[in-house]
């Protein structure tokens, strides 16, 4: 990896926004804990300090030596980086009479700044804060106000250090990707090089040189990140790549065969491996939703391990994790605040004696996908929505049986279908159906029934962390309700889930 940019993050809710933003402008950047900071080598171009949830005056506010950086590398502190900037150096950070949150305007700029440049007069920004800047250090010079927050931005005299109180990596901060170029091109000196293209030559360059003539073996699901994870591998080490695709019982229906047949078309070595009664077996009876996760984890492992062992002098497991996986295992606040453990992050059982490769360990889930349409991989793989790893496992409520699986495939496959052909696929994040554990009167024909609900969830989101429910056309829904009631033996009522995440999941379980 060539030249960098480096994130200190000091906790804000934004952070993975910032790195986002950077990487569309084709820079490479990393975001690291304040209190796991790295080694600043010669590739770092720049460092930029995020906002924070604290307060500068917090018994234990979050805070770094910038010493040892300011005046060596360029640093932009934003919002809580900006306070802690100045406070560090001796300026007044106070309370702010009224909270300042939302849109706001720049009334003076100082358009001659590298950090301001072809900033507009009046230019709308978005500021969330409940402290403020009221005096600078002496060598501090004001070059941006709003009308109640006089320093709105500030540079430090004879260095390359900026502070702005606003937030530039949100999209109500109308010319934030501007001010952050600035800062990236003309500041730091970045050359914007980081493309797809340029991740495919230098990643696949970088495995033959670490795989060299090893073997790996990789378990595919069909989604997007293991299936561009193994197309990298592919193109690195070829025919040295085995993948284990692994039918648990809880996939879609005809989701085997499919992606099977897919993964074929790429040129890939996968072979399928049928576990489903295996799988119905260990989470015979358990209900509980850990429960049922952990017995479908140590049921696959099981397997997989099972497999793996067919494949002589296997050195390496790929896997797809991607960096908000990677960045959710690592707090701010060190390992007993992590935020949540994923599955693909934190090793291997014991027995499973194998190192671990993961080529898509440094993008976001956007960039997997570009990376993987550079690679032209096709695009109803790039394209599917996230399944959860457990399958329909978390979306049978209650113990599963074959008969379950059976009824919320039928549900879901009538769902899906009907998403893709009324062309609303595309404007969905993920979609699904759940079987709840309940059972209600109906009327079919002239028969009372006593049958199953099922419950459809369609969601909007950038990246899963926050989810809004999706309008779909009251006119589709009773279409999809009439077909899943009339087909699906055991349903007799349809409802819509129109909760947001938060305070709701998008998955029940």
């Amino acid at each position: 990896m060539a030249e960098k940019i480096y994130i200190f993050d000091f906790g804000s809710q934004y952070t993975q926004l910032i790195a986002r933003r950077v990487r569309e402008l084709n820079v490479y950047c990393e975001i690291h804990p304040y209190n796991h900071l790295p080694i600043i080598d010669q590739d770092v171009k720049g460092i930029i300090l995020s906002g924070s949830p604290h307060s500068v005056f917090d018994k234990e506010a979050p805070s770094i030596e910038l010493d040892s950086i300011r005046g060596e590398l360029p640093v932009l502190g934003i919002c809580y980086g900006a306070q802690l900037t100045a406070h560090e150096a001796g300026g007044k950070v106070l309370p702010s009479e009224i909270r300042e949150y939302g849109r706001a305007n720049l009334s003076f700029i100082n358009d001659t700044n590298p950090l301001l440049r072809h900033i507009t007069a009046n230019s709308q920004v978005w500021m969330s804060h409940g402290d403020t800047i009221r005096e600078l250090p002496p060598e501090f010079k004001k070059i941006a106000s709003t009308e109640s927050v006089e320093i709105a931005a500030f540079q430090v005299e004879e260095e390359q250090t900026y502070g702005i109180q606003f937030h530039p990596e949100v999209t109500h901060s109308e010319e934030g990707l501007t001010v952050l170029k600035n800062f990236l091109v003309d500041i730091c000196g970045c050359e914007q090089d980081w493309t797809p293209a340029h991740y495919v030559d230098s990643t696949v360059a970088e495995l033959k040189e670490k795989l060299g003539n090893d073997k790996v073996v990789m378990g595919l699901s069909g989604g997007v990140d293991s299936s561009v994870a193994a197309v990298l591998l592919h193109k690195a080490i070829g025919k040295n790549l085995y993948c284990i695709f692994v039918d648990n019982g809880l996939l879609r229906k005809y989701e085997f065969e499919e992606v099977l047949h897919s993964y074929q078309d790429m040129g890939l070595n996968v072979k399928g491996v049928d576990a489903k009664d295996r799988f119905y077996e260990a989470l015979k009876g358990i209900k509980d939703p850990e429960a049922k996760r952990k017995a479908i984890g140590k049921t696959f492992i099981e397997v997989f391990d099972d497999e793996a062992h067919q494949i002589s002098d296997v050195k390496w497991l790929g896997q797809g994790t991607i960096y908000p996986d990677v960045i959710e295992s690592v707090s701010v606040k060190g390992p007993s605040a992590t935020i949540k453990s994923h599955h693909n992050v934190g090793g291997l059982p014991d027995f499973m004696k194998l190192k671990v490769v993961e080529p898509l360990n440094t993008l976001f889930k956007d960039e997997v996908r570009r990376v993987g349409k550079e690679m032209d991989v096709k695009q109803e793989i790039l394209g599917r929505h996230p399944f959860p790893g457990p399958g329909l496992g978390i979306r049978i409520l209650g113990d599963i049986t074959s008969e379950k699986v059976r009824i919320l495939q039928d549900v879901d496959y009538i769902f899906i279908k009907g998403l893709k052909d009324h062309k609303l696929y595309d404007d969905v994040w993920q979609a699904g159906a759940m079987l709840l554990p309940v059972q209600s009167v109906g009327v079919m024909g002239d028969e009372r029934t006593y049958e199953q609900v099922v419950s459809l969830r369609a969601v909007t989101s950038l990246d899963g962390m926050t989810a809004d429910w999706v309008h779909l056309p009251y006119k589709f829904l009773a279409e999809i309700s009439n077909k899943i009631i009339n087909q699906v033996k055991g349903v007799n009522r349809v409802v819509y889930d129109i909760s947001s995440k938060p305070p709701a999941t998008i998955e029940w379980e």
